[in-house]
């Protein structure tokens, strides 16, 4: 599981004094724990599954990539540095990223397999999209793709 993954990684980054990785693995952890803490409201006990800790991951990397490219705007070369060192440290704990023709080849499936014909379908396939490839694919892509298809 993830959230084992990520406690040894913490752990080991504390031990070997990696300042960076310690930081970057301890929001990782509190950003999960609140996300659990809200599942709690709706009646999961159990807290948040892998799939959602994989869409935490991606989400926190989005992130870091628009402070990255924002801090390089503002010449300050060190933060956006700092930024996509976090990158990497979290980029660890997800899957091998898809291909852009694999993304491609999988929004066409998606398409197929729910019979989206207009873009009101557009929903139906994300889902499914999300459903399939969570963690392997960059969302933001894919949906402009499907709707590039559905139009």
């Amino acid at each position: 599981m993830l959230r084992e993954q990520i406690s040894a990684a913490l752990k080991t980054s504390i031990k070997s004094k990696e300042a960076c990785a310690t930081a970057t693995l301890r929001l990782i952890s509190a950003a999960i724990k609140d996300r659990d803490i809200a599942a709690r409201d709706k009646g999961n006990q159990e807290g948040i599954s892998d799939d959602e800790i994989l869409s935490l991951l991606q989400s926190m990397i989005k992130q870091r990539v628009e402070s990255a490219d924002i801090y390089d705007k503002g010449d300050r070369q060190d933060l956006a540095a700092r930024e996509r060192e976090e990158i990497t440290v979290i980029e660890r704990f997800l899957p091998a990223q898809m291909s852009a023709d694999e993304v491609a080849a999988a929004v066409e499936g998606a398409i197929k397999d729910t019979g989206a014909d207009c873009i009101k379908d557009m929903g139906k396939c994300m889902a499914a999209l999300k459903q399939k490839y969570a963690g392997r694919m960059d969302f933001s892509k894919a949906s402009a793709l499907v709707k590039d298809k559905l139009c």
